[in-house]
């Protein structure tokens, strides 16, 4: 067991990856670190468990693609165990009718299967990606860098000093410089970080198959519609990231994601950080308006000149630090922040993996690999939604399913798999006075069911299962109302406005504490960026 010390410079709230990565650059820059985990082990929602004997389950977050490469560098994560391995093709959408869609890097592969459908789709998807990348290229500096506080925000919310203000305006005028260089095409990036979904993929492509899977993508862990302003954004993700490997290239971390987490903790450790397990933090103590430590839930108490919160936003500011040290106008606001949810997660253990009668193999089949998409046609993406918005689980629900153990063989028994499904829409708020710990297993029944019109093997196939509703999300994970975001990633809750206008470089009104998860810019997804920028500031106030 790790021994506390009385005091640290900096306490961290959660250990979660964001959390472990800021401990590691404050270490690195020689301060004295402290990581509390309220869990029995570390890495949030980036974790591997050993649900049933041999099985290294990726309970919660499952693939990467976002983690930012100069973090993997810095910390030299790879020589910390860190082992990510890359796939392709990167989906595969089976269709009812007996065809399916296969998509991946490979430009030549995905126009001849485009071409099935559309020869006019198989011609216009690589313009359409080149302008994803584009403009994914233009934002991706901005992720590793603290966001701007240029909004005209009230005297009452914040006063920013002179030389915050100087280098906030320099990284407007970069901002400015970048879009600058988008020329013609500024409208449509305009509309990609702003719109909505469906009317840009309707007005870029005809084949329904296509138009579903990229959807699906642009909805998932939101409480939204394909139709709504603010999805669009969500379509960049795909294209972002080089952590698989190349642009846009999703991975398997090697164990599972906890490999992620288990590679950062090693190097905190290495660099002398103390990380104690099971040891939940219950009041950031403030004294004159500026964090002092924290009181864990058995009453030890841990002094520290910073305390930065892995945690969500409510979390935070509103369950572990007493309302009277917050400014009423910062309380009100953050008391405004939208966590609607509609995601479950099923993890299940295979005899063997799914048979898909669209696309029959002998064992493992390249497909396997992808990211498998179940929701073949616009309607049935939108259709998940109308149900939602009533307080409904959805009859046709949306699955993302991935099989890891299609590309790592340490995670399972010899012939076994893991299948991982990520299901919309799972409203956290259901309707008629339902709840979710009664009606779990059989909204995940109904999940089986639907894939197994496509993969008639599973039912049988199925070993063990675990279910994650958005209720289990929020009490295993500490994800208020389920959201893997730690806020929903609407326009109004990115960038510059996130967590709230005013307070987007990770500070508090609380002098000393600040937000390092992705609660912070740039948000959710496993990406270590909010971690990394909330070090600097640290680092800037030191």
């Amino acid at each position: 067991m790790t021994k506390l010390k009385s005091s640290y410079d900096c306490v961290i709230v959660g250990g979660g990856h964001n959390g472990l990565v800021t401990a590691a650059y404050l270490a690195k820059a020689g301060k004295s670190v402290c990581v509390l985990e309220r869990r029995h082990l570390i890495g949030g929602c980036s974790v591997s468990e050993e649900l049933w004997p041999g099985y290294q389950v990726s309970t919660a977050a499952y693939v990467i693609s976002l983690f930012l490469p100069e973090i993997i560098n810095d910390l030299k994560l790879k020589e910390n165990g860190l082992k990510i391995l890359p796939r392709s093709p990167s989906s595969f959408t089976p269709m009812k009718d007996g065809r399916h869609l296969l998509l991946g890097p490979d430009a030549q592969s995905n126009h001849q299967q485009i071409s099935k459908f559309s020869s006019k789709d198989a011609e216009s998807f690589p313009k359409y990606e080149k302008l994803l990348e584009k403009v994914a290229g233009l934002l991706e500096p901005t992720l590793s860098q603290t966001a701007p506080d240029i909004l005209p925000v009230s005297k009452g919310l914040r006063k920013i000093g002179l030389m915050k203000k100087l280098r906030d305006m320099k990284k407007a005028w970069k901002m400015q410089s970048a879009l600058k260089s988008l020329g013609d095409a500024l409208p449509e990036a305009m509309e990609l970080l702003t719109g909505a979904a469906r009317p840009i993929l309707d007005r870029w492509f005809e084949t329904d198959v296509l138009k579903a899977t990229l959807a699906t993508d642009a909805v998932i862990g939101a409480f939204s519609s394909i139709s709504a302003p603010g999805t669009a954004y969500v379509l960049l993700h795909h294209v972002m990231g080089e952590a698989g490997g190349a642009r846009g290239v999703w991975g398997y971390v090697q164990g599972g994601m906890g490999g992620l987490s288990q590679s950062l903790a090693r190097v905190c450790e290495n660099l002398g950080v103390d990380i104690l397990t099971e040891a939940e933090v219950e009041e950031i103590v403030v004294d004159g308006q500026q964090a002092r430590g924290v009181r864990l839930a058995d009453g030890t108490s841990i002094d520290a000149k910073a305390v930065a919160s892995n945690a969500d936003a409510h979390v935070t500011f509103e369950k572990l630090v007493a309302a009277e040290h917050l400014p009423e106008e910062f309380a009100r606001a953050i008391s405004r922040i939208d966590y609607s949810s509609a995601s479950a997660k099923i993890n299940v253990a295979l005899s063997e993996p799914p048979e898909f009668t669209c696309l029959p193999s002998q064992g493992v089949g390249s497909h396997h690999r992808a990211t498998i998409h179940i929701g073949e046609t616009m309607e049935v993406v939108e259709n998940g939604f109308d149900d939602a918005k009533y307080g409904n689980p959805s009859r046709t629900p949306i699955l993302e399913i991935t099989l890891p153990t299609s590309v790592d063989n340490t995670i399972a028994p010899d012939g076994k798999h893991i299948m991982s499904m990520f299901v919309q829409y799972a409203p956290y708020q259901l309707g008629g006075g339902k709840n979710w710990d009664d009606i779990k297993e059989g909204f995940a029944d109904r999940c089986i069911e639907v894939l197994a019109e496509y993969a008639p093997n599973v039912p049988n196939a199925i070993e063990h299962r675990q279910v994650l509703s958005p209720l289990d999300l929020e009490r295993v994970y500490g994800l208020t109302g389920g959201n893997i975001m730690q806020g929903a990633m609407n326009f109004n809750q990115l960038f510059l406005m996130r967590p709230i206008p005013g307070w987007a470089d990770h500070r508090s009104p609380i002098g000393g504490l600040y937000l390092c998860g992705a609660a912070s810019h740039p948000g959710g997804g496993v990406m270590g960026a909010c971690g990394k920028n909330a070090a600097a500031e640290i680092l800037r106030d030191f």
